[in-house]
């Protein structure tokens, strides 16, 4: 872990670390600063959700955020929602270009299953963390709890379908892939490194994934989120709104502009 305290107001990395295979995180990440996501090794999962820390029932939509962008995947030029109608983040970097948000988490079950049953008690940092209790170490942090968990991103995991029409792990990602998501409000970010649910490798996946936190570049009038559909532009000016304090109170106001338009 590495921590830059200077330069404030550069676009230089502020803040690195590595999170470890299996392992879960957690940060309330400001707007206006960049995630930087990495696949150290080749073939990492990062399971991602999303909360805003001031309204902590306002959550990641993975349904909103596929029909308003008319994908089924994501990648540059993608936005993340809220339940609420707001963008949590946008996806500005991306050498992979197909991440998943509809097959969800691992759970104890399914490790348990694939790979053998192991615990904490018994085999230490060699155990088999699942998806799902690690998302709920995180949450149980803030106050939430199960049933505050809604569907999740898989970064590094595309799906795919088979001659049945059955859903497959595809492409995985290679060492060095990354991608980079530009925060468009607060939120409170939870992570986690355990496999993807259909992940069908013969020994637990074990894939470190490197994180680096730095300041934003400025959203210009060409800037290809804000531009990639009509909805993504109502998406940033709900943030607008919402930031300049006037939703909460009620108050009826002419739509603001997006800075850069």
């Amino acid at each position: 872990m590495s921590l830059n305290i200077l330069n404030p107001g550069s676009n230089a990395v502020r803040y690195t670390t590595t999170l470890s295979p299996a392992a879960h995180w957690s940060l309330v990440v400001r707007r206006g600063i960049s995630l930087t996501m990495t696949d150290l090794e080749g073939g990492a999962n990062v399971g991602l959700l999303m909360y805003n820390p001031n309204l902590l029932a306002e959550k990641y939509n993975a349904p909103d955020t596929l029909k308003c962008q008319h994908t089924f995947k994501l990648t540059r030029g993608n936005c993340l929602y809220s339940d609420m109608g707001r963008i949590f983040c946008s996806i500005v970097e991306d050498t992979f270009g197909w991440h998943d948000t509809v097959c969800g988490n691992s759970d104890a079950d399914i490790v348990r299953q694939r790979w053998g049953g192991r615990d904490y008690q018994g085999d230490r940092n060699l155990w088999q963390q699942n998806g799902r209790d690690s998302f709920l170490v995180e949450l149980v942090k803030y106050g939430l709890s199960r049933r505050d968990m809604p569907a999740n991103v898989n970064f590094f995991s595309r799906v795919e379908t088979d001659q049945q029409g059955n859903l497959q792990l595809g492409r995985r990602a290679a060492a060095g892939d990354r991608v980079t998501l530009r925060f468009e409000m607060d939120a409170l970010v939870i992570l986690h490194s355990c496999p993807h649910p259909l992940s069908r490798e013969k020994t637990y996946p074990r894939r470190p994934v490197k994180l680096e936190l730095s300041e934003s570049r400025e959203i210009r009038a060409d800037d290809p989120c804000l531009n990639h559909c009509d909805e993504n532009r109502r998406g940033f000016e709900n943030n607008a709104l919402y930031h300049l304090g006037l939703g909460a109170a009620g108050i009826r106001a002419e739509e603001p502009s997006v800075a850069g338009t």
